[in-house]
């Protein structure tokens, strides 16, 4: 499979955690950008391993900032396949029916809404400007609007998190109708306002494993598969597009800041909006994707990482000492080994970090 994702590095505010790149606009998102992301389209068609992608995903930024008429110009221009996996991310905030409804007749079929929490007074302290009663009135007008594959973030970990903020948003997330929930815990990073001010009342890391763990617990009670270190859905609703992220397949990124991987190189784009809007953007070598990057990335996954197929695409194999290490993995309640195949248990991935260490 082939994936093409579409960074919309615009935001009407930036929130404290965040360092995804963005840059602040008010007013929607210039034409003048989606002039360069046809461009670069149109350059990048003949070197695309399918003429016609099986998954597009507009990310953010906030994409919801976009016009139906910008999206339908980008759809157009991706000519992606029939049955493709079309996602938008939108902020709930952002939404109306109509606008979702155009959205949907434009070739979205799967909604991404940034949700995070049911407790105003965390999104206020978040920097999100929707409330929880949006959040639910985004989900409602997405159903309405035709929208059969709608997922909720839900992040984890706040300053003072509780229980009863866990149960609070994932009953307003599934009996929103979410078919696929992504649970993330709240990370502090250097160069943004929580990193320079960390806030008060974090809990500490054990807690925050406690919070993972109760999450996956009771995210499966409510039929939500775990797929990824962070993803679950309803049987038939996994992420066509983060699955080839995954599985190490093919994917372009365009806009600034958006990472591919082509024929096993990985480059990424410029981090300058203007410079991307004025000229055909510069792009930087990351390297290739190897046999660590396989291993890491099937890690994440819950089918796990399949030693027979590592050994056949790679020609690499675990030494003795690392299926000891492994053997103790099972052991201690980590993960699970069978057929040949290494697959983490919930517990195994909060340590999937401290596992690669030892595994690569």
């Amino acid at each position: 499979m082939f994936g093409l994702y579409l960074h919309i590095p615009y935001c009407r505010q930036k929130c404290r955690y965040c360092d995804f790149y963005s840059a602040a606009c008010s007013f929607g998102v210039p034409q003048e950008y989606i002039d360069a992301l046809c461009r670069e389209i149109l350059r990048f068609a003949p070197d695309m391993p399918s003429q016609h992608p099986e998954t597009l995903y507009f990310g953010g930024g906030t994409p919801s900032l976009l016009t139906p008429a910008q999206v339908q110009r980008l759809i157009r221009a991706a000519d992606p396949a029939a049955d493709a996996e079309i996602t938008l991310e939108a902020n709930p905030e952002t939404v109306t029916l109509d606008l979702l409804r155009d959205f949907r007749l434009a070739g979205v079929n799967r909604i991404s809404f940034g949700v995070q929490t049911a407790f105003d007074e965390s999104l206020a302290r978040l920097g999100r400007r929707h409330t929880a009663l949006q959040s639910r009135r985004a989900l409602s007008l997405a159903s309405k609007a035709g929208f059969e594959n709608i997922s909720g973030d839900l992040m984890l970990a706040l300053p003072g998190y509780t229980e009863a903020e866990l149960d609070a948003t994932l009953q307003l997330l599934s009996s929103g109708g979410c078919t696929h929930i992504s649970s993330y815990l709240l990370k502090i990073e250097p160069n943004t306002p929580f990193g320079r001010r960390p806030p008060a009342h974090l809990p500490d890391d054990d807690a925050a494993a406690d919070f993972y763990l109760s999450a996956c617990e009771k995210l499966a009670a409510l039929g939500y598969r775990q797929y990824e270190i962070s993803n679950f859905a309803k049987p038939g609703f996994e992420s066509r597009h983060n699955l080839i992220y995954w599985d190490c397949g093919e994917y372009l990124g365009l806009g600034p800041a958006a990472h591919s991987c082509i024929k096993g190189r990985r480059f990424s784009c410029d981090v300058d909006t203007a410079a991307f809007i004025a000229r055909p953007a510069v792009y930087h070598e990351q390297g290739v994707c190897d046999a660590e990057d396989y291993i890491m990335l099937q890690l994440r996954l819950a089918h796990g990482l399949s030693l027979d197929a590592l050994k056949a695409q790679y020609g690499v194999s675990f030494s003795p000492q690392k299926l000891a290490f492994i053997q103790r993995l099972c052991e201690n309640g980590m993960a699970f080994f069978e057929n040949n195949i290494l697959r983490l248990t919930a517990r195994g991935m909060l340590m999937q970090n401290s596992i690669l260490c030892e595994l690569l």
